[in-house]
């Protein structure tokens, strides 16, 4: 009987999850950004930027905004790990895509990165966020010109939830008005993709 009352008090107390897939090239701010979601909306405890050292793999993070609760995958970003991430697609119920502003050299790199996740089947139909980051920076590109660059695969979006929004992960600008896109487009795309049971 205590098994049964246990079983039965344990499905009644489970809560919804959403697993966010951070995902972009090495040094773009993932890790940067999910420590500083983390800050905000975790323990409130800040992580020193010169004690963050690039993902080898996977970091995770569990966070509650809005009475939404986000599993946050930052996976690496080097060449070699890209191909992992295919891995972690069908499990996905929105990807954060963090583009390092200040790199120039391998904007193009990013956007046919992106549109190689894009057009992946199992990531059709969730939402993606494409977050400028390093906009504290004077060499970094302005945001219009990023949306430039990236408008080119905007057919591959189809009708998807997509935004892009500036953001420094290094102080925080722009943080939390993307937790609240995020946010709002995971429940509303509840009904394609529903959330799994923690």
């Amino acid at each position: 009987m205590y098994h049964l009352i246990k079983g039965i008090y344990y499905e009644l107390t489970r809560e919804d999850e959403y697993s966010v897939l951070i995902l972009g090239l090495d040094n773009a701010g993932k890790t940067t950004l999910l420590e500083k979601l983390k800050s905000i909306y975790g323990s409130g405890k800040e992580v020193n930027p010169d004690k963050i050292v690039p993902t080898v793999g996977q970091n995770v993070g569990h966070i509650r905004i809005n009475s939404i609760n986000l599993k946050l995958w930052d996976v690496g970003g080097q060449d070699m790990l890209r191909t992992l991430w295919k891995e972690y697609y069908a499990e996905a119920h929105a990807i954060v895509f963090v583009v390092d502003s200040t790199d120039r050299a391998r904007i193009e790199e990013c956007r046919h990165t992106l549109q190689t996740v894009i057009t992946d089947e199992d990531t059709e139909g969730i939402p993606v966020l494409m977050l400028a980051n390093k906009q504290d920076r004077d060499d970094s590109l302005e945001v219009e010109d990023i949306k430039e660059i990236f408008n080119r695969i905007a057919e591959n979006l189809g009708a998807r939830d997509s935004r892009v929004l500036p953001i420094s992960a290094l102080k925080g600008t722009g943080v939390t008005e993307a937790a609240d896109w995020l946010t709002v487009r995971l429940a509303r795309n509840r009904q394609y993709r529903p959330p799994d049971k923690r």
